[in-house]
């Protein structure tokens, strides 16, 4: 199942993906959800390869997955690829400059199940596809307002 949008942000392409990389920020607002979160890698600057051990509870089960930073280009593009047993998710953030101090993000998710209970999940999902379609819109465009609210804090926007 797959999902694409984009939306255009009031903030330098720069800004933009510097806060879509605060991998210490993206690791503390899991934390403070109830997410156990572990680094895995070792590398000392920011890059393909880094890699997080993460567990949380949904729907009342615990969770786990391993997260990698697949594709690393500042700034106009971060891949995640996340795999647990049930499901394999991959993440593209794609940036471009429409005009000076003006980003358009352009997001992908493609959720591949892993597992037969996993596959009708994914198909009865697939019944509610206008719905899910809307949330993922709605969450990126508050996403993107908030990264306009940063940047205004900032003195960048």
């Amino acid at each position: 199942m797959k999902f694409s949008t984009r939306t255009d942000i009031a903030a330098p392409v720069e800004f933009v993906f510097a806060q879509l990389s605060d991998f210490p920020g993206f690791e503390a607002a899991a934390r403070r959800r109830g997410a156990e979160v572990t680094r895995l890698d070792t590398l000392a600057a920011p890059g393909a390869g880094m890699s997080w051990d993460v567990a949380f509870r949904l729907r009342g089960k615990r969770r786990q997955m391993i997260a990698d930073v697949r594709h690393y280009a500042p700034p106009t593009r971060l891949d995640y690829l996340a795999i647990s047993p049930s499901f394999a998710l991959e993440l593209t953030l794609e940036l471009v400059q429409t005009m000076p101090g003006r980003s358009r993000l352009v997001i992908g998710l493609e959720v591949k199940p892993r597992s037969l209970p996993a596959r009708l999940m994914v198909q009865s999902a697939k019944l509610g596809r206008k719905r899910l379609d809307r949330k993922f819109e709605e969450r990126v465009a508050k996403f993107a307002r908030e990264l306009e609210d940063r940047a205004r804090a900032a003195g960048v926007a």
